[in-house]
Parts: structure tokens; C-alpha cells; sequence
């Protein structure tokens, strides 16, 4: 049996042809990436179902709607963590394929011939499955993540893999779909998700995929889950909006209204938070006189510990080495909410 990740690479299957049980391959593995990202907009894919459901640390229902009906731009994921995934990808699908003495091949963009709405990329298809004497269907997810993220692939894979790879398995025809995780870069896991174990769980996902989808194509926004992640909603709105301008009448917008309330709410606690916090640390250096630790009953109760961060003094940075100053120290824009002052007093009145 051959055991190279690339196997079968020569007898690449054309786009429009069948590749699954229940999926056609709108474009092969090696299509350019902006083609890529142009063609996954007409669908929603594993990624896009585990930021509708809330689960991805990536988007959200808001954001998966503005990118499908063209309010972001057009752009892949950049960061470090996932330059790095695509980066080992390979490697970790040849190890996969080295342990499991299996043959994996990459495909592609997948579209459901019944449901052409729901789509997929496959990492690797699998030609030989390990299981069964190679006679089930399947692939093989592949992920890389931080170490800090170990214990949610403790009794089985994290969530947004479990949604992922039900999702290809649902867009495919897949009994099942193997996972082939490496956590902290040297930590490898493997893993076999299994359609018949999670019959109610896909069916949920469909039914949330195909009202998502509805919505894309009625242009009409999902609402807001009153939990919904702020980091991700402060992230989007950035992108939906990197140039303002103007003014709008908030007048009849209660909402807008009860949020700068909420917001000077928070400012306010926050302040008297931090005040109280002070107060508190002022106490307990009295209490600790002289000394760096105090115990209650034989034990540590609190200490004072050393701390070190690195620190540039800029201003003696520019008066010594002017151009090194120039060259690495920039004014950056960004922008800050101000409630002018006759808001904020009758807020407090």
C-alpha cells in the first residue's frame, strides 16, 4: 500500500465532476487563492457554519453575512497562527497518512449536488481509509493549534472541529471524517468523527446553514445574539467600515441611545472599580509594612513579586539615535468614542 500524502496528484479530477458521494468539485486544490475566496462567497462552507453557530473564533452570523453578500472585502485569514496552519498542513497530512499506512489526496472547493448552497474544502481526501478495509468514504481534516488550546481536544476534538467536519461530511456524503490535530507544534492527536454518532447534531447544522443562507439571499441581516463575542463585532465593523465620514440622526435610534448609556455605565463602574482597586492596594502595602509577603495561618495570603517588562524610553531614543527613532517609531491613527460633556451630565443627573 502507498503511503505518500501526494499520491494521486497526477489524475487531478477536472471541476464539475463528481469527487464524493454527494459532492462536485467546483475548483481543484491548486486554483489561485483570490479565485478561491471569490468562489467560496457562493456558498457557505465549514468554517463559515461554526461562526453562524457561534463557535468560531474567527466571525460570527453578522460577519459571515456582510462577507457573503459583499460588505467586506475580499481577503484570506493573514495572521501568524494561520500562515503557520497552512504552513504544517502538509506535513501533518503525510504523518497522517505515514501512521494510518493510508493515501490522502487534496481535492479542492466542494459543492452538495443537491444543496449547491453548501460547500467545503477539503485538506485531504482519502483514498485508502484505514478503517473498514478502505471501504468507507472519507477525508481528513487537518488543524494546527496553540498549546493553551490542549484541553478542548482532551476526550475528543474541540467544537468548531466537530461542526467542521460534520459539515464536510454532510456536504460529501462521508460516513466519516478523520482529524489530524498537532497542538503546540509538537503534540500530535488523531481522531475519527463519525456521522452515525451525530445524526441530530447535522441536522441541526443543515437547518442553520439553509435559514443562514436564506437570509444571504434576502439580504437580510441575521439579529444579533445578545452574547455575541465584542472582539469579533468591534473586528467587523472596522472592516465594514475603515473610512467614516459624516453624521447620522440617532434620533428614533433607541437602540444607539440605550447603548452610549450602557457605555458610560460601564465607564463609570469601571472607573470606580479601578478607584476602589487603589484604595485596596494602599491598605494592604500598609499592612505588609516592610516586608513582601504576609501569611494568615502558616500560609501565603498575598505578596508583592517582581516583575520585569521590556521598556523604550523614546525620548532618549530620539535624542540619541535620531534616525533609528524615525525609522521605527510612527504615529498611528485610530479612533476613540467621546460623548461630549453635556451627555455625560445628564446621564449623571
Amino acid at each position: 500500500m502507498t503511503t505518500t500524502a501526494q499520491a494521486g496528484a497526477a489524475q487531478a479530477p477536472a471541476a464539475g465532476r463528481r469527487v464524493t458521494p454527494t459532492g462536485r468539485l467546483i475548483l481543484p486544490a491548486d486554483a489561485d487563492r483570490d479565485v478561491w475566496l471569490q468562489a467560496r462567497r457562493a456558498g457557505l462552507g465549514s468554517s463559515d457554519i461554526a461562526a453562524i453557530l457561534g463557535i468560531s473564533r474567527y466571525g460570527n452570523a453578522l460577519s459571515v453575512y456582510h462577507d457573503k453578500t459583499g460588505g467586506l472585502p475580499i481577503d484570506g485569514d493573514d495572521s501568524e497562527p494561520a500562515l503557520w496552519g497552512r504552513a504544517f498542513e502538509d506535513t501533518v497530512a503525510r504523518e497522517w497518512a505515514r501512521r494510518n499506512r493510508s493515501v490522502v489526496r487534496r481535492v479542492g472547493l466542494v459543492q452538495n449536488v443537491d444543496r449547491p448552497w453548501q460547500m467545503c474544502t477539503l485538506d485531504r481526501r482519502v483514498l485508502e481509509c484505514p478503517l473498514a478495509d478502505g471501504r468507507e468514504k472519507c477525508a481528513v481534516e487537518i488543524k494546527c493549534r496553540d498549546k493553551m488550546k490542549a484541553s478542548q481536544f482532551r476526550t475528543g476534538v474541540a467544537d468548531d472541529v466537530l461542526v467542521q467536519t460534520l459539515w464536510q461530511a454532510d456536504v460529501c456524503g462521508f460516513d466519516h471524517v478523520h482529524a489530524a490535530v498537532l497542538i503546540g507544534g509538537n503534540d500530535y492527536r488523531q481522531y475519527v468523527i463519525r456521522v452515525a454518532d451525530h445524526a441530530d447534531l447535522i441536522a441541526d447544522l443543515r437547518a442553520a446553514g439553509a435559514l443562514a443562507w436564506q437570509q444571504i439571499t434576502d439580504r437580510r441581516p441575521p439579529a444579533l445574539a445578545h452574547d455575541a463575542d465584542p472582539d469579533v463585532l468591534l473586528d467587523l465593523y472596522d472592516r465594514l467600515h475603515p473610512e467614516r465620514a459624516g453624521v447620522v440622526d440617532i434620533t428614533r435610534d433607541i437602540d444607539t441611545q440605550e447603548a452610549v448609556e450602557e457605555y458610560l455605565d460601564a465607564h463609570e463602574v469601571y472607573a470606580a472599580a479601578e478607584k476602589r482597586k487603589k484604595a485596596a492596594k494602599a491598605r494592604i502595602l500598609a499592612g505588609l509594612a516592610g516586608a513582601e509577603a504576609a501569611t494568615v495561618l502558616d500560609r501565603v495570603h498575598v505578596s508583592l513579586d517582581e516583575r520585569t517588562k521590556t521598556w523604550t524610553d523614546t525620548k532618549r531614543l530620539a535624542e540619541r539615535w535620531p534616525e533609528a527613532y524615525a525609522d521605527c517609531v510612527e504615529d498611528r491613527t485610530y479612533r476613540q468614542i467621546n460623548i461630549p460633556r453635556s451627555v455625560r451630565e445628564e446621564h449623571a443627573a
